[in-house]
This record gives structure tokens, C-alpha cells and sequence, in this order.
């Protein structure tokens, strides 16, 4: 009769073949980590704009090469293991969407740099990491990224029709918009308000909400609405 041990090396002979020293394997992720993290700070440095989900894509870089380093352990040498992995992954559904195609040469970047310190190539990783962040850099600099077209915005702005002087509003259009132009007026509250409608475009590192709240703090507007052409 078998007893445990005997059972769990007969049902998993491969397992207990590819078992590796924990200080090994602990190396192996932490080397992952440190890759992942500079990958992570190659696509920081060299983008072109940070957007609301940049953090949340630069820490799903740093969490994509440890879990791939941890798949190259557990696959190791067995084709068998790979395609139950790859049927297992099928069943996920990814619904987010990559708006740069950039983005997604990173996303492969995390991948292969995961991988390779998986299996303890660290020769390979390195190399990697310092030919394609130099590739980087060097597209960076020659602007052959393309720039990010600017959101069109329209914004409607109620002010007292005591209010004769549009320059405090114009004044900050000028500092936060890359373009602004007056395409409407209209009377309101009987003729009491102005009713005012701009189309605009904010400069990149001005967020709507940042935007909103300077045109708050003017005297004279007494209503705001910001939306999304």
C-alpha cells in the first residue's frame, strides 16, 4: 500500500522532477520584479501625456512580469502544462481596450521580460531591456510617436448680466486651453443671465475637473457644464 508521499510522486512525477531550490525561485521572481518595475519606468519616461489610467497600466506592468515569471515556473519543461495553461487563460474574457498601439508593444515587453526570468535567462533579459529601452528613448526623441489628439469639450457658463468684463474666464481660457472660441449666447432666468457656450480643447496636463473648479473660483458665474463633444 502507498502512502502519501509515495502517491503524490507517482500522480506528479513531473512536478517533483522540476523542483527548484526556493532561494532559486525567490531570486528568480524578485529579478522579474526589479525588471518589471524598470520596464514600467521606460514606459513612464517616454510617454506622451499621462492620462487618468497610467498608473493603474504602470502597475499592471510591474504585476504582469512577476506572474509570468511565476508561469514560467510552473509550466517549466512541460508541453502538457502549457496547453492546459493556454486553455485555462481561454476562458478569461480581457475586455479592456489598449487606445495606443504603444501600450500593447509594452504589455509583450512585460511579457517576454517575465518569461525569460522565469527560466533563469537573466542574459537575455537584460539584453532586452537595454536594446528595446534605447529603442525607445531613441523614437522618444526623434518624435515618432504621434501626439495624442485633444479632446473637443463644450462648455456652457451662466454669469449675471452685471458681469460686463469676460476676461477673468478668457484670461484662464488662455492658460488651460489649447483652443477656445465663443459659439453661442442666450438669455436666461428672464433675462437676468447669460447663458454662454464655448467649444474648447484643454491642454494635456489640465484635467476637466482641475479646469471646473479654477472657473469655481471667478466671481460672477453662476453655473457650470462641462461636457464631452
Amino acid at each position: 500500500m502507498l502512502d502519501m508521499g509515495d502517491w503524490l510522486k507517482a500522480t506528479f512525477p513531473q512536478v517533483q522532477d522540476q523542483t527548484i531550490a526556493v532561494d532559486t525561485l525567490l531570486q528568480r521572481l524578485l529579478a522579474a520584479l526589479v525588471l518589471g518595475a524598470l520596464v514600467a519606468i521606460v514606459y513612464r519616461f517616454t510617454e506622451r501625456t499621462r492620462s487618468a489610467g497610467t498608473s493603474s497600466f504602470i502597475a499592471t506592468l510591474i504585476l504582469l512580469t512577476v506572474l509570468l515569471a511565476m508561469v514560467a515556473q510552473v509550466i517549466g519543461n512541460s508541453a502538457a502544462l502549457a496547453f492546459s495553461l493556454v486553455g485555462i487563460l481561454s476562458i478569461v474574457r480581457f475586455r479592456t481596450i489598449v487606445e495606443d498601439t504603444r501600450d500593447t508593444a509594452f504589455v509583450i515587453f512585460a511579457v517576454v521580460e517575465g518569461m525569460a526570468a522565469g527560466v533563469g535567462n537573466l542574459a537575455v533579459a537584460v539584453a532586452g531591456l537595454f536594446v528595446v529601452s534605447l529603442a525607445t528613448v531613441t523614437l522618444r526623441a526623434l518624435h515618432f510617436y504621434a501626439e495624442t489628439p485633444l479632446v473637443e469639450w463644450t462648455l456652457q457658463l451662466r454669469v449675471g448680466t452685471a458681469v460686463q468684463d469676460a476676461a477673468p474666464w478668457e484670461n484662464l481660457f488662455a492658460k488651460s486651453c489649447a483652443s477656445a472660441s465663443l459659439v453661442g449666447t442666450a438669455t436666461a432666468r428672464q433675462g437676468a443671465a447669460l447663458d454662454l457656450t464655448y467649444k474648447l480643447k484643454l491642454n494635456a496636463e489640465v484635467t476637466p475637473m482641475q479646469f471646473l473648479n479654477a472657473l469655481n473660483r471667478l466671481e460672477g458665474i453662476q453655473n457650470l457644464e462641462l461636457k464631452r463633444t
